[in-house]
């Protein structure tokens, strides 16, 4: 797992209307959660946040977080992030303070690689999820699991335990859990699905007139 540093702010005042504040002057408030020890209000430059999480780790990476006025770093993480609902930009940040030897538990994206073999054939990728949770050393927790689903046909299905992880990962996960399938193709299923509908349509119909006829010449 990448190490990136970042120098933040430490800010005093709390509430909505300090938040909006810092906000519009360009900094996203936010509070570093210590290891044991009380919390630090922070500001954080969007910019650095920004450039803090392109690296290969994204979301995961152990940051040094420097509070200015501090000479220590801390080691920490991204607890949570808030965004705006409307604008999808970063509006408040967590970040929780940890000791680099230190085992965590936290979720992490699988990317599905390749073309299935089923799905050139026709089929459909049915992704059931796209996220497992995990368990090890903070710096063994990468940003993303990889499955190659190239071999995959129809009616194939990857589960969590068909995953390769990293030496010192865990997949917390029921290893039978579904991550995805290959269903057969639509196109055979609607054209099954039409067939039938058009021998029920081509079937002979009931005879009531002959019916009808019996009843006539009994009455006559």
């Amino acid at each position: 797992m990448d190490r990136v540093s970042i120098v933040v702010q430490p800010r005093d005042v709390t509430g909505s209307r300090a938040a909006r504040r810092l906000r519009k002057a360009g900094l996203i408030p936010g509070v570093l959660y210590g290891h044991g020890k009380e919390a630090t209000l922070i500001a954080a430059d969007p910019h650095a946040l920004r450039a803090a999480l392109s690296t290969g780790a994204g979301t995961h990476a152990v940051l040094a977080v420097t509070v200015e006025g501090q000479k220590a770093a801390h080691h920490a993480i991204i607890k949570d992030m808030e965004l705006d609902p409307v604008k999808s930009t970063l509006t408040h940040i967590d970040l929780q303070e940890i000791r680099l030897d230190e085992t965590i538990e936290t979720t992490v994206a699988v990317s599905f690689v390749g073309e299935a073999k089923g799905v050139k054939a026709g089929g459909m990728l049915d992704e059931s999820t796209r996220e497992v949770a995990v368990k090890g050393l903070v710096t063994a927790i990468p940003e993303r699991l990889v499955l190659d689903i190239s071999e995959m046909d129809i009616n194939d299905t990857a589960k969590v335990g068909d995953l390769v992880v990293p030496e010192g990962l865990e997949i917390v996960d029921d290893p039978e859990q579904v991550l995805c399938s290959v269903l057969p193709p639509r196109k055979v299923e609607e054209e099954g699905e039409e067939g039938a509908a058009e021998v029920a349509e081509g079937a002979p119909e009931a005879e009531p007139g002959i019916v009808g006829k019996g009843e006539k010449e009994a009455a006559d």
